[in-house]
């Protein structure tokens, strides 16, 4: 649900075939799984935005673009790993990613599109030291056994994206009710915005509340989350500290966040409130210059849907980039 400014010329038939599209790259193409694209509803219910709200928050020749609500927006990054992520919430994404490859390049035939995983990591002064539990489950054709899809799911997607990682001594658990073979939309009523956690760093770092699904960068709930990774995956980088949670915070319709707090969790290299001048010196943090410094307004989008939107080094994550390192070490001295 939402609204959409737009003078595209999209008619109704093309939109339902878009929607049927995705529905079937995302692997719901056979009746046998009880919702496929060619046979479903859609029903389109599309308005533009409201102009209340609108005259707060798009630019015109007399006024900067303001935010396009308010809230608090939260960004982490941490040196545990080379793509300066949480280790847990990136094998549980490399797991589902892998279990998606498997299934495309039918390596294993009978997995079907839902699935979901869990890693637990044991954490000894703020450091991960081992992977303890490793949930993984995945829908499947009816006539597999339970007995092939452990030791298939171990061989062919844990331990392939464990690596080094793996020991016996991890805890297992796949489809630990026993059996998945009704799933996706007919399984589950489906609803966007509540996987908000899976979406960012798995339970590290704070989250404002604000799902990132289906809003344009206008709306600071999505493009605010997006500067504050930016912000703190560069200072980490940078070497400003180990681990890093920025905040920031808007009004509807104001253009300049109302706060900016950077908590370094006690890893700082420099005093903390020397960082937030850094933050400052370096970064617009204006929607404007949130959609202009990480070109927001590419249709970049699609794969921010699965595996996370932070972690990430395909050309569409421009916040993932670390350009702003160099700079940020050098103000600090460093």
């Amino acid at each position: 649900s939402g609204e959409v400014t737009s003078k595209a010329n999209l008619d109704k038939k093309a939109q339902e075939e878009l929607v049927r599209k995705t529905i079937r790259e995302i692997g719901y193409d056979n009746k046998d799984l009880m919702f496929d694209a060619d046979t479903c509803q859609v029903n389109l219910r599309l308005h533009s935005q409201s102009p209340d709200i609108s005259q707060g928050v798009t630019a015109t020749d007399e006024k900067e673009q303001g935010a396009g609500d308010q809230g608090l927006m939260f960004g982490y990054a941490t040196n545990e790993t080379k793509e300066l992520m949480p280790m847990p919430i990136l094998l549980a994404h490399k797991l589902i990613q892998k279990l998606s490859q498997v299934r495309r390049d039918k390596t294993l035939p009978w997995v079907r599109p839902d699935g979901k995983s869990q890693v637990s990591v044991r954490y000894e002064d703020n450091k991960p030291t081992k992977i303890e539990t490793v949930v993984l489950s995945t829908q499947h054709a009816p006539e597999i056994s339970q007995e092939e899809i452990k030791k298939e799911i171990i061989d062919k997607v844990i331990k392939p994206v464990l690596g080094d990682l793996w020991t016996d001594e991890i805890k297992i658990h796949i489809n630990p009710t026993g059996k998945f073979v009704i799933g996706g939309p007919h399984g589950d009523a489906g609803l966007t915005g509540r996987k908000i956690i899976v979406d960012t760093y798995g339970g590290f770092g704070r989250h404002g509340g604000g799902a990132f699904s289906g809003k344009d960068p206008s709306k600071v709930d999505r493009s605010a989350c997006y500067m504050c990774r930016y912000i703190a995956k560069n200072l980490v980088a940078a070497g400003l500290a180990d681990r890093c949670e920025v905040q920031l915070a808007y009004a509807i319709g104001v253009a300049e966040p109302v706060s900016l707090y950077v908590n370094t969790f006690g890893t700082n290299k420099i005093p903390e409130n020397q960082i937030e001048d850094l933050v400052r010196k370096n970064f617009d943090m204006k929607p404007s210059g949130i959609v202009s410094q990480l070109d927001l307004k590419r249709p970049i989008y699609k794969k921010t849907a699965s595996y996370g939107h932070f972690g990430r080094n395909e050309p569409e994550f421009g916040w993932e980039k670390t350009n702003k390192a160099d700079a940020l070490k050098q103000g600090a001295g460093l």
